[in-house]
């Protein structure tokens, strides 16, 4: 379906986020798609096949480890990775992606591990964006809203997005926010056309208030990539964490 190796996949962590973007710039098409956000996502998710390895990313399980769980909000949720790895920690955990496909497997996962205080949700970010509360069904606001790689082939609202998901959360919870800062150390120049945000234009695009957050990470961390034929590689990531003062 992608065309990702198995040892590619592998290493992975899971998420492609719904309405939201590529995850890994290796499996981005060379020029921006003319499908729909909903068309490109549900093809994407849609063969018998997973496309994420089910893990958590490695930078939000660093950041989140010890944090005190509540209720947390996870956009573009992808087969479920983060959402059911803040559950099993947990956390009351919310996923939204725009694939029925996607939400699906993430659903069957957290049944399968038994996890509940768990909801995964098909919805459109874009429509999420204007009116949150009927979507993520979380009227007080989330202690975690996480937004990962939310960098997309398609027509995506992106800083609208993050600056909706700072909205959600509530004082004294924190806004998590990855991006890809780097192509991987094995792409060609086909991945040229890629934005790739370093944490000084995140923090533009959230547009946060000093008065009213606290920056507790900006900054790029790399970690490792295989390349499609399995040699190693690398790549990085801008990992954005904020606290909203209470």
């Amino acid at each position: 379906m992608s065309g990702v190796s198995d040892a590619q996949r592998a290493q992975r962590p899971d998420r492609d986020p719904g309405q939201s973007p590529d995850r890994d710039p290796d499996l981005a098409p060379a020029e921006p798609s003319a499908q729909t956000p909903a068309e490109f996502w549900e093809e994407r998710y849609a063969g018998t096949e997973r496309v994420w390895s089910g893990r958590v990313n490695p930078a939000l399980a660093a950041v989140a480890a010890d944090w005190s769980p509540g209720r947390s909000l996870d956009l573009g949720c992808g087969e479920g990775g983060d959402a059911l790895w803040l559950a099993e920690h947990g956390w009351t955990a919310t996923g939204i992606d725009l694939s029925p496909s996607a939400i699906a497997r993430a659903s069957a996962e957290a049944e399968r591990r038994g996890l509940s205080g768990i909801t995964f949700v098909a919805a459109d970010l874009v429509a999420w964006a204007r009116d949150p509360a009927p979507i993520d069904r979380g009227a007080a606001g989330f202690d975690l809203v996480t937004a990962s790689f939310l960098q997309s082939p398609v027509e995506f609202p992106r800083e609208r997005v993050l600056r909706a998901a700072a909205d959600r959360v509530v004082p004294g919870g924190r806004l998590v926010v990855l991006a890809h800062a780097t192509a991987p150390s094995w792409a060609d120049a086909a991945h040229a056309h890629h934005d790739f945000p370093t944490p000084e234009q995140e923090l533009m695009a959230l547009g946060l208030d000093p008065a009213a957050w606290r920056i507790e990470v900006a900054e790029v961390r790399e970690r490792a990539i295989p390349a499609p034929d399995g040699t190693p590689g690398t790549i990085g990531d801008t990992v954005v964490v904020a606290e909203r003062l209470g």
